[in-house]
């Protein structure tokens, strides 16, 4: 099993408050409460205004359905529903919405795949934070 490196997420000063996700609701959808904590404050952190965490794909379309999200983070390998499971149905609830897979296994996974199950992009955990903030800043830009 590949080890978790997740690197602090270094944040500058908000320069366009409405581009760092002021008001916006994120939700983490991972069988980690560790990893969940540390998505969760990176984007607390530049103005998202809620975090909301599920567990595995099931409990995260459950809770999906409730919150409304802006932007939808999936992990690759769960228990019970896995992401590439949750993305199409996620999709179809929430057309537009950006959906990310940030797996340890996203090197594996081809674009495609990931593409036609409805997911926007792929990241691999043993990224920095930083770049997964900046990847939704952009894509919830062209929404």
């Amino acid at each position: 099993m590949q080890e978790l490196t997740l690197r602090p997420l270094k944040v500058g000063p908000v320069e366009n408050p409405k581009k760092l996700g002021v008001g916006k609701t994120v939700l983490v959808v991972d069988d980690s409460a560790f990893v969940r904590k540390a998505i969760e404050n990176a984007f607390l952190s530049v103005g998202f205004k809620t975090c909301v965490e599920a567990e595995n794909g099931k409990e995260g379309i459950e809770v999906a359905q409730q919150c409304q999200p802006d932007l939808i983070i999936l992990d690759l390998s769960m228990p019970v529903m896995n992401g590439l499971e949750a993305a199409p149905i996620l999709r179809s609830m929430f057309p537009k919405i950006p959906i990310f897979l940030f797996s340890l296994y996203a090197d594996d996974l081809s674009q495609q795949v990931a593409s036609r199950a409805g997911v926007d992009f792929v990241m691999s955990k043993n990224e920095p934070l930083s770049k997964l903030v900046d990847k939704a800043h952009e894509m919830m830009g062209s929404c």
